[in-house]
């Protein structure tokens, strides 16, 4: 067994586990805010994990550095539309402001 297959052994059943227990998430929590912890953070961890243990297994540099790209690509972008819905969902009233710490969404007036 080589190294390469030990690494994508381990990377790409624990990237499914990610994923897997990112989606029980999403069917298991009950607000807005928990939902969208469970849909962006496990899910992008065990894509990055899943998109790893892809790149170490392509014999071709091009292929492991394209999936690489959608790995940064991804990490670049699922803040970034969480921050969107969660947004969204404050401000169309679904999050009620009683059960946020801290609320920065507020209304700043003097």
């Amino acid at each position: 067994m080589r190294v390469a297959d030990a690494v994508s052994a381990v990377l790409l059943p624990s990237g499914a586990a990610f994923c897997a227990l990112g989606a029980l998430g999403v069917l298991r929590f009950t607000n807005v805010l928990a939902r969208l912890h469970a849909a962006t953070k496990p899910q992008t961890i065990g894509l990055v994990l899943i998109l790893i243990g892809a790149a170490v297994q392509t014999g071709s540099p091009s292929a492991a550095a394209t999936l690489l790209l959608t790995a940064v690509f991804q990490l670049l972008t699922v803040p970034v539309i969480a921050e969107t819905i969660g947004a969204a969902a404050y401000h169309g009233g679904v999050v009620p402001p009683g059960s946020l710490v801290l609320d920065e969404g507020g209304d700043a007036g003097p």
